[in-house]
């Protein structure tokens, strides 16, 4: 069968080689060579010639990526870290790029970080969580001819990865942070998803940001909050409220989402959630801590299982499969994936703003 479905393949493609690329046979073959997953292109030269061809018809794609990991292909690194460079937050971007990485390409890669979309290869190293990332990003700190968003960008992979956190605190007091990207490090580290880190990010900075008093829940219930600021409050990144969570299918599909949330919780439960998130976690959105074999970690939540792997979506909303038999530990968190500490990024009347905004959000009626 196989042999038969290569035969159609090489034949299909000969038309597109020859013309201009018909959008249906291009889709024909791709379906083919799905089925043809794992085969030995060096023993079938008329195939690894019409995978190629179909390389350079799908470059630029998710189907590029799959074809590229289903055939094991190793002459594919500058297409990978091109497309990691165009989706860096999709699952497939970041699939791209943990091939780079797993196929050592250290100079490629190095090259993409500093080139003008220095900042996109950093964003999409730190989304694979890989340890390998480290020594490729760590040097960009004191590279003074990098431009300060790829820097940026670096500081934030780096907190993907709980070896890379704790290596950027200990550059903290040995001043090998640039000044003006201490405020990025802090903001990363102090919502990092190891407990060790947060605490240790929370007294090196401390002395930085005074930790605000807020009143008991029954006070902030009585206070009167302005729905359009708070709206407007979910929004900003320092506060981070729509980097993990969807309303009307605006933001990133990771925690639960909240359209109807002022249906199902009252003013009280939604100051508690947003102050005390540990006190009481959503069934479903437990936190999950993986470690692979090879030292590559990840901090998310399960979304599915089979026999064979575990899902895992991490907070940008990036999906990424684990083959069991890699796993070296899998470990459920007593935390919530809603880091602790969020209403500290705003004033108490911000803090009562964003509660009135999220109570407006009912189900239609």
């Amino acid at each position: 069968m196989k042999a038969l479905v290569a035969l159609a393949l090489i034949c299909g493609t000969a038309v597109l080689h020859a013309q201009s690329i018909d959008p249906e046979k291009l889709k024909t073959a791709v379906e083919a060579l799905e089925r043809l997953k794992g085969t030995d292109l060096d023993s079938n030269p008329k195939l690894k010639s019409s995978v190629g061809r179909i390389l350079q018809a799908t470059k630029g794609t998710p189907q590029y990526v799959q074809i590229v990991k289903d055939f094991n292909l190793k002459d594919q690194t500058h297409g990978l870290i091109e497309f990691a460079q165009l989706q860096p937050s999709s699952s497939q971007g970041v699939e791209a790029m943990r091939m780079v990485l797993e196929a050592d390409a250290k100079d490629a890669i190095t090259a993409a970080l500093k080139s003008s979309k220095g900042a996109a290869t950093a964003e999409a190293l730190g989304n694979t969580g890989s340890r390998k990332m480290l020594p490729l990003l760590q040097p960009l700190l004191a590279d003074t001819g990098l431009e300060k968003e790829t820097k940026a960008a670096a500081i934030k992979a780096l907190t993907r990865n709980e070896e890379g956190a704790k290596w950027l605190l200990d550059q903290v007091p040995a001043k090998g942070i640039p000044e003006d990207l201490l405020p990025v490090a802090k903001t990363e580290l102090t919502a990092a998803s190891w407990s060790e880190v947060k605490d240790r990010a929370a007294k090196l900075f401390q002395t930085q940001t005074e930790e605000r008093k807020f009143p008991p829940v029954a006070e902030l219930m009585a206070m009167k909050g302005d729905p359009k600021r708070g709206a407007e409050i979910f929004k900003k990144q320092e506060v981070g409220c729509a980097n993990c969570h969807q309303v009307n299918s605006v933001g990133v599909d990771f925690g639960p989402k909240l359209s109807e949330i002022g249906t199902k919780l009252g003013k009280d439960a939604l100051y508690q959630s947003i102050i005390d998130p540990n006190n009481g976690i959503a069934f479903g959105y437990e936190a999950w801590e993986l470690e692979t074999k090879d030292g590559d970690e990840a901090f998310g939540l399960i979304v599915s299982e089979t026999a064979d792997e575990v899902t895992l979506k991490i907070q940008s909303g990036i999906t990424t499969n684990y083959r069991k038999a890699d796993l070296k530990k899998r470990e459920k968190k007593e935390q919530s994936i809603m880091p602790a500490g969020l209403e500290q990024t705003m004033s108490v009347q911000e803090l009562a703003d964003l509660v009135e905004y999220l109570s407006t959000l009912k189900k239609a009626t």
